[in-house]
């Protein structure tokens, strides 16, 4: 959950979002592009990186317009600006443009600190974004997730699903929204263990298991089941990136017990042993290209392509043969 100042309006004229949780971050900027367009349908949003932000180029984004339109810009990693465009962003915070929201993006740290403290100077609303590395915030994190959906979970079954998924908050994120979309009625403890310890219905992870161990038939009959049965696009690429991604964590850790090394990657003992068995055919380029195949589904679900069901298919496969690389190498 991120943390904002007293100052909470997204429309004001500058947004710090400050931590190292991307979701948290992605969420800042979303929530300041959603009040934008909902002011004005044709806020014009300019997404830029701290390199992309050179000297001079602040001042040409926050320009009047002719049509004065208003405009959200956005700059990520702002820590790693240049000490140049530090002065112009130093010299923008000191008098910021109407109808303009400037969103700074900022690790937090000593690192490039003067735009934060710069930005605290002018006033700016500032949204805390922190890693959650403990336990106890994840879990606080998936109540508040249920909470926003309106809808009502047991504490067993909030623990359960933190158990079951592990630290990244987008999978949890993820998981909150396929059971809040599947399931009617307050979830409970038992809903999650059907969904994360062997759901016999096909759901957007059972996609995805089947994809990740190389049973493409499999994979594709349950894409379609689900697809029929209103599971939602977007999960079942977030359900493929968190396979692909676990095997390429587990590929890459050192050995050990799956204790130790859940601790270490943050994952159950249990993932870690069925992960073990769904990586066996997986080799480093298998899993680059498998992660490439699932961003590209990912936008083609989010509005990039002209066919969301086709996109998923071709990740689909691509992933189940990705799963057998070693045995073709």
């Amino acid at each position: 959950m991120a943390r904002k100042t007293a100052n909470d309006d997204p429309l004001a004229p500058v947004t710090l979002a400050v931590g190292q949780e991307d979701l948290l971050l992605d969420r800042a900027v979303q929530e300041v592009v959603a009040a934008a367009r909902a002011a004005d349908a044709d806020t014009d949003v300019r997404d830029l990186t701290s390199d992309q932000l050179q000297p001079g180029t602040l001042a040409e984004l926050t320009s009047p317009s002719l049509f004065a339109e208003r405009k959200v810009v956005v700059v990520r990693n702002a820590q790693d600006l240049s000490a140049d465009t530090v002065k112009d962003v130093k010299a923008y915070l000191g008098a910021p443009a109407e109808e303009i929201t400037l969103v700074l993006l900022h690790a937090g740290g000593a690192k490039g600190k003067g735009v934060l403290d710069a930005g605290r100077k002018a006033g700016a609303r500032e949204v805390a974004c922190p890693k959650m590395t403990k336990p106890a915030d994840r879990l606080a994190f998936v109540r508040a997730e249920f909470r926003t959906a309106g809808r009502s979970a047991t504490p067993e079954a909030c623990q359960a699903l933190v158990d079951a998924i592990g630290s990244d908050l987008r999978e949890l994120a993820s998981a909150v929204s396929q059971l809040t979309a599947d399931i009617e009625g307050t979830i409970d403890e038992a809903v999650v263990g059907q969904y994360y310890t062997g759901r016999a219905e096909a759901s957007s992870f059972t996609v995805a298991d089947r994809a990740v161990e190389g049973r493409a038939a499999e994979a594709l009959e349950a894409l379609r089941w689900s697809l029929a049965t209103g599971v939602a696009p977007v999960l079942i690429t977030s359900a493929l990136a968190q396979g692909v991604r676990a095997i390429g964590k587990l590929s890459s850790a050192r050995g050990g017990r799956p204790a130790d090394l859940a601790r270490e990657l943050g994952m159950p003992p249990w993932k870690i042993d069925r992960v073990r068995q769904q990586m066996r055919g997986w080799t480093p380029d298998g899993v680059s290209v498998a992660l490439r195949a699932v961003a590209d589904a990912d936008a083609g679900v989010k509005g990039a392509g002209d066919d969301p069901e086709y996109a998923l298919e071709k990740a689909v496969v691509t992933v189940a043969r990705a799963a057998r690389s070693r045995g073709r190498a």
